[in-house]
């Protein structure tokens, strides 16, 4: 049986190259403007690009904060925050002003600090992620694999048991996090190839949540 995933649609980003990965993962995809929707959902992704402020407020133009606090408080359904989805589940964020986030990752976002000669903002590319810990969502993926990011300002959660993987770009930043149910990851997984499909695969499984 499918998953029944909802892609929550509130203005920000491609929302149709996630749903072309999720729906080859083997997903029931439903982008969605509608936060009733999330009733009946085994998965709810929040994809996003652009700042934070604009996003925060864009959901709850939709409606969206507590429809998503409502459906995660059911063990048994996942949400998965891809780039600004991922910091959108901080406490707050500061991109163009400070913002409260959605709170689900204790932590702030703040813009990245260049620390080598190299690095550019924003971080453009394939860069690798660093397991600091087995989770499900990595499953089947090896450490030092490349994902693909687009971003200038990261997730600086508070509790390291939050973070699952670290990229070595601009010192460190948490390129993976979970918190029980709830997932992020700081690079698009539809644009990683093989590795980012796997990730969306082990998101879509249902042995996903049983750790």
């Amino acid at each position: 049986m499918m998953m029944k995933t909802i892609i929550i649609n509130y203005g920000m980003g491609n929302l149709n190259s996630v749903r072309r990965a999720l729906q080859e993962c083997g997903a029931s995809v439903l982008i969605s403007k509608n936060a009733n929707d999330l009733d009946n959902a085994d998965r709810i992704v929040l994809p996003g690009v652009g700042a934070f402020s604009e996003g925060m407020k864009n959901l709850h133009a939709g409606n969206w904060p507590d429809a998503i606090r409502l459906s995660v408080r059911n063990p048994n359904v996942a949400l998965l925050g891809i780039c600004l989805g991922m910091q959108l589940l901080a406490e707050r964020g500061y991109e163009n002003g400070e913002t409260e986030g959605l709170g689900f990752i204790p932590g702030e976002v703040k813009r990245m600090s260049i620390a080598g000669k190299n690095e550019r903002l924003p971080h453009v590319g394939w860069n690798e992620i660093n397991l600091l810990r087995a989770g499900p969502l990595l499953a089947g993926i090896d450490n030092q694999t490349d994902f693909y990011f687009v971003h200038s300002y990261q997730l600086n959660p508070r509790q390291k048991d939050d973070v699952i993987a670290e990229t070595p770009y601009c010192g460190n930043f948490a390129s993976v996090v979970q918190r029980g149910n709830i997932f992020g990851t700081q690079f698009h997984p539809e644009k990683s190839s093989h590795a980012g499909f796997q990730l969306l695969r082990n998101f879509l499984s249902r042995s996903l949540l049983d750790a």
